[in-house]
């Protein structure tokens, strides 16, 4: 066996990188495999977009047989039709592995599983204090070297773990071949936002404190934790969706143009934003719980984990000094929705109009989650209405070209054809943290809201001096 000489956090790889001959799963029993994985992998096959053999690596002792009957279970249960005969293409490429993850006989069956293979993708779908054991495992086992590693989030669980987790990986493998998956970074949507600012040159001077008041970043969730209590109560609202999905949605919103397509060129683009946000204010920080979350099994009877998180952000650079960016998350709300919406400045009093009318705010919002799409509201005249009113201009993706694919199954794809653009890297990583930091050092007290509600009343209170919360764009 070999071992790997320790990584530095900067890479100096600059040739490009080859598609993976072979996709190895570590945890493929589990129900991140069961919900995401393998739906995700068989698009991909009815696509026509794999070409390697997939292995399943897990400590349950399974047959192929049941490995490919888990597979199927997953994919008709995530409610995809089954054709036949992709899915026995796709079963087709499928093996397993059996193994305790810190026996070092388990990754020489690994190796001998991928007997060949050149340019191994291993995707890391377990929890993260395993990271460490397996790719130094895999590094042992001379696996390494021209691999590509995929792991899950939470990258930490504030900014010095976040920093330690790196280290103990870069001992093994280099930055550039370490892929954090955010499933946000999947979405249609988040990657429409660069887009349509960037690519239409009547939007892209609208992004800025020209012409905006404030930004409002929602992501709604009308179902709460259920039978994840001891998974959530450890983690709550901030760590487990501000810090990575929705600081990502602001990057995507405030980042400037990158001047290539290079994924270091993007991550460039990305950091420096990042580094332009203050840290966060407690002061401007409301914390809630659902009632009833306590009662849940695995949540403490005297939790203060909060379910519902809102705060204000301040971005520290020429293009948007002065203009807040309010973000607010929570389960057990009215929806599940997730939308960024651009909130602009009102035009000054005309004398053409009643002035006793207040037009309301130009607003400009991308529809992220369930569903994507593209809303516009203006103030208009129309013969109906003896008084101008707010006018809504829709665009839904499904309608205008389809939904297109589902974030795992961009982000997979991404990673076996070694496309690190939608992945993190460990500078933005530890910007991230670095904003949310004083939150985690000092919380405000939960406050109690109830299920149904839109938060404690106390968030309203975040927005004084701006427009109020809006509630999200959800199609009916």
């Amino acid at each position: 066996m070999t071992t790997a000489a320790p990584a530095t956090t900067t890479s100096t790889r600059v040739e490009e990188p080859r598609p993976a001959d072979v996709f190895v799963a570590f945890g493929i029993t589990g129900d991140l495999a069961k919900v995401m994985t393998f739906m995700s992998l068989y698009r991909l096959e009815r696509r026509g977009l794999i070409d390697c053999q997939i292995v399943g690596v897990a400590v349950d002792d399974w047959t192929i047989d049941q490995l490919k009957e888990r597979a199927r279970d997953s994919i008709e249960g995530a409610g995809e039709h089954l054709d036949p005969t992709v899915f026995e293409r796709f079963a087709d490429r499928l093996a397993y592995v059996a193994g305790d993850f810190s026996d070092a006989a388990t990754y020489e069956r690994v190796a001998e599983a991928i007997d060949g293979a050149e340019s191994p993708v291993f995707y890391l779908e377990i929890p993260p204090f395993l990271f460490g054991t397996v790719v130094k495992g895999l590094s042992e086992a001379g696996l390494t070297k021209n691999a590509r590693i995929v792991v899950e989030k939470p990258f930490g669980h504030d900014r010095a773990s976040a920093v330690e987790l790196a280290e103990e990986l870069h001992k093994y493998i280099d930055e550039s071949q370490l892929y954090r998956i955010d499933h946000f970074l999947g979405k249609m949507g988040t990657d429409e936002i660069l887009y349509l600012r960037f690519a239409n040159a009547m939007l892209e001077p609208l992004w800025s404190r020209n012409y905006l008041e404030s930004v409002q970043i929602t992501m709604a969730e009308s179902f709460g934790v259920e039978d994840r209590g001891h998974f959530y109560d450890p983690v709550g609202a901030l760590r487990d969706v501000v810090v990575n999905h929705l600081m990502q949605v602001v990057a995507a919103a405030a980042m400037e143009v990158p001047s290539s397509d290079g994924a270091s060129t993007l991550k460039d683009a990305q950091v420096a934003l990042f580094r332009a946000i203050a840290d966060a204010d407690p002061e401007h920080y409301v914390r809630g719980q659902y009632d009833g979350y306590r009662n849940i099994d695995g949540v403490a009877p005297d939790s203060q984990t909060e379910t519902y998180a809102a705060l204000r952000l301040e971005i520290d650079n020429w293009r948007w000094a002065g203009v807040p960016f309010f973000i607010r998350t929570g389960k057990k709300l009215p929806t599940t929705q997730t939308e960024l919406r651009l909130v602009f400045k009102h035009p000054p009093r005309l004398g053409f109009w009643d002035e006793r009318h207040r037009p309301e705010a130009n607003q400009l919002v991308v529809k992220l989650d369930p569903t994507t799409g593209v809303r516009l509201v203006v103030d208009a005249r129309r013969a109906r209405t003896a008084a101008p009113e707010p006018i809504e201009l829709d665009m839904e993706f499904a309608e205008e070209g389809g939904e297109g694919a589902a974030p795992y199954e961009v982000l997979l794809h991404a990673a076996m054809i070694g496309d690190s653009k939608r992945f993190t890297r460990q500078d933005g990583v530890e910007e991230a943290w670095r904003v949310m930091q004083p939150l985690l050092d000092a919380p405000p007290p939960v406050e109690m809201y109830g299920p149904g509600s839109w938060g404690p009343k106390t968030a309203a209170k975040l927005v004084s001096g701006h427009r109020p919360w809006h509630e999200p764009w959800v199609t009916s």
